[in-house]
């Protein structure tokens, strides 16, 4: 669709929302904008003063200066999941797309745009795509998944363990999810890399479009290929379905999958790595059996979500949300981070989320992540192998020296560099 972004205030928004305001990311009609330098900066910041001025549910810009309403508040956020009939997944529905506002080139489009997949469906059409996923994801989890991410996990612990030294978020975070992925999808291992850094320029908003293009070329070349030479990956489980999807299909949802498997997980393991290695107690607890892994994932979940904003749902009546008036057709996006530090459910974030599993991380209701297993089973196999290789592992800078970089749907570590007893490598 060729058309200019739009510009000037929404009919309906506040006059002037940002007033007094002191964020400094704002666009048009004074709206905050969740892309951009001063955002990256300060993720938290924003959805905390966004929430002092607007309650739970505050109008704000994606990139290009799109129009959204953010989604702050823990309940708010669980009423839109909840209820798809309310707020859609479907974006044909959405009157910027429809009435020509958004660029070809924006890139909004890979995250935004209705595509033949489950996530882009409500209803009958959803639950029996989403069938095919799920069925295949269980089938590629049971044929040994966890000795996958050893394999991996040993291969890229090697290239380094003899130097004493490294950081864990390039050298073992960033790619270790997308290489255990080439497995189970039939891709071969080269693939891998170069996939995981179209999916990081995807969600950065940097040349998503021609980013995207590149995944989809590489997997509708394995879709084909595997039509001729089937094996038992999940691309071959999803070509034989009995849910009969078509060629759209198949690698739409080759697309999903790898997309969101890869970057949620990647950003999840470099967080729990983060959080271990921040606290010597959790990290002794843990190599001595005092602690449940699931315990540290759990806190993670909650206070750094791999997701910090979930992209994507649709007005399809005009409703009441938080004090907000939303009308039909508008862009809605979920704050899970902002979700989850709620004061109105979590009043004191110190206090121990342990065993409490009601996070907004894995989003909810019908388009719960379906692959949150596998993720938590890629993450919880990486670290078991690297504690167990490189002993004496510690952070090389103090915890206060580690920074993030937040893009409008994720804050990511920019590093992790570590110290530990070099290790002999055999061949």
């Amino acid at each position: 669709m060729n058309a200019q972004p739009a510009h000037g205030q929404r009919p309906g928004a506040p006059e002037d929302p940002a007033a007094g305001c002191p964020v400094r990311a704002v666009g048009p009609g004074g709206l905050t904008r969740l892309y951009g330098p001063e955002a990256s900066a300060d993720p938290q910041g924003i959805y905390s003063r966004l929430r002092k001025q607007f309650g739970p549910v505050a109008p704000v810009l994606l990139e290009g200066d799109v129009h959204a309403w953010l989604v702050l508040g823990y309940r708010e956020n669980r009423r839109v999941l909840d209820n798809p009939s309310q707020f859609s997944r479907d974006s044909r529905s959405w009157r910027d797309w429809k009435e020509g506002r958004i660029e070809e080139t924006s890139p909004l489009v890979p995250m935004l745009v209705w595509r033949p997949d489950c996530l882009s469906q409500d209803g009958e059409p959803h639950r029996r795509l989403r069938g095919a996923v799920t069925d295949n994801l269980q089938r590629a989890a049971s044929r040994g998944i966890r000795r996958h991410v050893t394999h991996f996990a040993n291969k890229q612990i090697s290239a380094f363990a003899a130097d004493g030294h490294a950081d864990l978020v390039p050298q073992f975070a960033e790619y270790l999810p997308m290489l255990v992925l080439t497995r189970l999808f039939g891709l071969p291992e080269d693939d891998g890399l170069r996939l995981a850094t179209s999916c990081a320029k995807l969600i950065k908003g940097e040349d998503a479009v021609a980013h995207d293009g590149r995944i989809m070329q590489v997997l509708g070349e394995l879709a084909e290929r595997k039509r001729k030479e089937p094996g038992s990956d999940f691309t071959t489980g999803l070509l034989g379905h009995h849910a009969g999807l078509d060629e759209s299909e198949i690698q739409s949802h080759l697309r999903l999958v790898l997309i969101t498997a890869h970057t949620t997980t990647s950003n999840l393991l470099a967080r729990v790595l983060e959080r271990i290695l921040i606290d010597p107690a959790h990290l002794t607890d843990l190599v001595s059996g005092q602690m449940s892994f699931s315990a540290v994932v759990e806190e993670v979940l909650w206070n750094t979500p791999p997701l910090a904003v979930d992209p994507g749902r649709f007005a399809t009546t005009d409703t009441e949300l938080g004090g907000q008036h939303i009308k039909a057709g508008d862009l809605l996006v979920l704050g899970l981070a902002a979700g989850n530090a709620d004061p109105e459910v979590r009043p004191h974030s110190a206090v121990s989320v342990r065993g409490n599993q009601a996070h907004l991380a894995f989003a909810g209701g019908p388009h719960e992540c379906p692959a949150q297993g596998i993720g938590q089973a890629i993450v919880e196999t990486a670290v078991d192998v690297l504690l167990h290789r490189l002993p004496g592992l510690r952070l090389a800078i103090p915890p206060e020296e580690l920074t993030s970089t937040a893009s409008t749907w994720e804050t990511r570590l920019d590093s992790l560099p570590v110290t530990f007893t070099p290790q002999p490598v055999t061949g």
